[in-house]
C-alpha cells in the first residue's frame, strides 16, 4: 500500500472511532435519564470498574497498550458524568 492509501484508511478507523464515541455518548445519555428517573447517583463505581476491566482485557486481547485504553476509557467515563451531572 501506499502512503496515500494508508493515510486513507487512518483517516477511516478515525471516522469509524469517532462514530462509535457519538453512539456511546448516546447511550450513556440515555442511562443518565434513567438514572435520573430512578433517583439513581450518577456515580457507579463499581459499574466504572467493570468498565475498567473490560477496556483492560480488551486490550490485551488485542495486543494494545493496556494503559493507553484504560486512560481513554477513563476519560470517556468522566466527560459522561460531567454531561450527566450538567443534565440534572
Amino acid at each position: 500500500m501506499s502512503l496515500d492509501e494508508l493515510r486513507e484508511e487512518i483517516e477511516t478507523i478515525d471516522r469509524e472511532i469517532v462514530e462509535l464515541i457519538a453512539q456511546r455518548t448516546y447511550v450513556a445519555d440515555t442511562i443518565a435519564q434513567v438514572k435520573d428517573e430512578k433517583g439513581l447517583p450518577t456515580t457507579d463505581e463499581e459499574q466504572e470498574q467493570q468498565v475498567m476491566d473490560r477496556a483492560g482485557g480488551n486490550a490485551e486481547r488485542f495486543d494494545v497498550d493496556a494503559n493507553l485504553v484504560k486512560a481513554i476509557f477513563r476519560l470517556l467515563i468522566e466527560l459522561n458524568k460531567v454531561e450527566q451531572r450538567e443534565n440534572r
